[in-house]
């Protein structure tokens, strides 16, 4: 499985349990000025069944490796994505996307689908009038009817939704000193312009880089980086000379979502900014790990909202609405199967499997940011294998860099576990590898108490734990 983090490849999750807007026709077909590319995927394990590609649109990949403090320490090794590389991990293949030959090819490509359109309701056009002259009408003039009057948009559609939310989300264009970056999504957070996004969304503009945010009504910002969380892939960042009519989207309650809700997707697929689409909840807590895209070890781990709304590359950071409006995640990551594009570069898109960070998770992670600038990670102090696994999340021999396997005085070693124990269950959610468990832990706060089944000797033992923090990505 597939998950998008735009720009990147993602390890997909192991096995677990519109009204439409009519738009006006373009008068004549736009010509494109550049290119915008999206950044190279990583690849994934060859024994994976699929790939995952972040949703942000970008150019180059950045990340940082966390360290052994994680709840496991050790993070999956990616193949070389069909061309024969060794490793195994956890999770998918990955699709490996070529890098930009210049700085706007994703928004080419966009550009000359939209000229095709444009061309072709043209044609028709033209030949409506050639038609209408033969029949000697002696007008060429096409008029809407008004005999139904008005379109009445109540505002629980979706296009009242639409353009309550609108107003309130930003198209993210990162770009790092040496001029590479990409394009992404993200939302009014708080009347004081911070935005919330996902990490990997201005992972290129953390070191020095530059940073703006453009409304739907044009007005663009410059901004600057509060704080990123590589591992749960969710950043804030701070608009400068910020408007003091700031609207912030209301926040939602992500536990109470229920499969078949109805969605809204808003962001910016393939440059395309202010766009809108429509889906369900297809499934909840999906366990979902995802490359940030640097060719790193790094990963970001989540316990997603999975829906069939339409997703793809710059649509990464961009809200997940409920009918009601408020957000009930963050777009992060798809499942893709494929590549494709015009003027021969390749980029994945929307099968209908798109995943979500819960905002109930967002929401906490986001507000340690503004606090401290850094973010704040719950663990159980134990080092466990990222490998394919349908069994539980097995603690390792050893932990990273040889360091124990169980941290000596942690929450785990107090609890009594040992390395070759594999953990089943979690409080009641079943735990089938050690990504999901990742995913479980850090949807808890530090200082939070669990219950931990694990079997040793082929024998199930339940215990109380009660996690503990460990502060900022390094």
């Amino acid at each position: 499985m597939s998950t998008e983090n735009e720009g990147t490849a993602v390890p997909p999750a192991p096995s677990a349990p519109p009204v439409p807007v009519d738009a006006p026709a373009p008068s004549a077909p736009a010509a494109p000025e550049g290119s915008d590319h999206t950044a190279p995927l990583p690849p994934v394990p060859p024994s994976a069944p699929g790939a995952q590609e972040h949703t942000q649109q970008q150019q180059a990949p950045t990340g940082s490796a966390p360290d052994a403090s994680w709840p496991p320490p050790a993070m999956p090794s990616y193949a070389d994505g069909g061309a024969g590389g060794a490793g195994s991990g956890w999770g998918s293949s990955y699709q490996q996307q070529p890098a930009p030959k210049s700085g706007r090819g994703g928004l080419v490509a966009a550009i000359l689908v939209a000229a095709l359109v444009a061309g072709g309701l043209g044609g028709g056009l033209g030949y409506t009038l050639a038609k209408n002259n033969d029949d000697n009408t002696g007008s060429t003039t096409v008029s809407a009817s008004t005999s139904g009057g008005a379109v009445k948009r109540d505002a629980g559609t979706v296009a009242g939704v639409a353009a309550r939310a609108l107003p309130s989300t930003v198209t993210i264009e990162a770009e790092s000193t040496s001029g590479e970056g990409g394009t992404g999504t993200g939302f009014v957070f708080d009347t004081q312009g911070h935005i919330v996004t996902n990490n990997h969304v201005v992972a290129d503009a953390v070191d020095g880089g530059k940073l703006t945010a453009t409304f739907p009504n044009g007005k663009k910002y410059d901004a600057e980086v509060v704080g990123h969380a590589q591992g749960y892939d969710v950043a804030v960042i701070k608009l400068k000379n910020a408007p003091s009519d700031l609207k912030p989207l209301p926040l939602g309650d992500s536990d109470k979502v229920a499969v078949g809700d109805e969605t809204i997707a808003i962001g910016a697929p393939f440059g395309l900014s202010n766009t809108v689409t429509t889906g369900i909840i297809s499934a909840k807590n999906r366990p979902v790990a995802s490359s940030d895209g640097s060719g790193s070890s790094s990963a970001s781990y989540m316990s997603a909202l999975q829906t069939d709304a339409s997703i793809n590359p710059g649509n990464s950071g961009g809200p997940l609405l409920d009918a009601a409006g408020n957000v009930i995640g963050i777009n992060s990551a798809i499942q893709s199967t494929g590549s494709g594009g015009l003027g021969g570069s390749s980029q994945s898109g929307s099968i209908g499997l798109g995943f979500a960070i819960p905002i109930n998770q967002a929401k906490y992670v986001a507000q340690q940011l503004i606090k401290t600038g850094k973010p704040v990670y719950a663990k159980i102090g134990a080092s466990v294998s990222l490998a394919d696994s349908s069994s539980g999340a097995k603690i390792t021999e050893q932990g990273a860099g040889g360091s124990a396997a169980v941290e000596s005085g942690g929450p785990a070693d107090k609890a009594g576990l040992k390395p070759g124990d594999v953990i089943t269950k979690l409080d009641d959610r079943v735990i089938d590898s050690g990504p999901t468990l990742i995913g479980e832990i850090w949807t808890h706060k530090p200082g939070d108490q669990v219950t931990i089944t694990y079997e040793r000797d082929g024998k199930s033992h339940t215990v109380q734990l009660t996690l503990g923090a460990r502060q900022g990505d390094s």
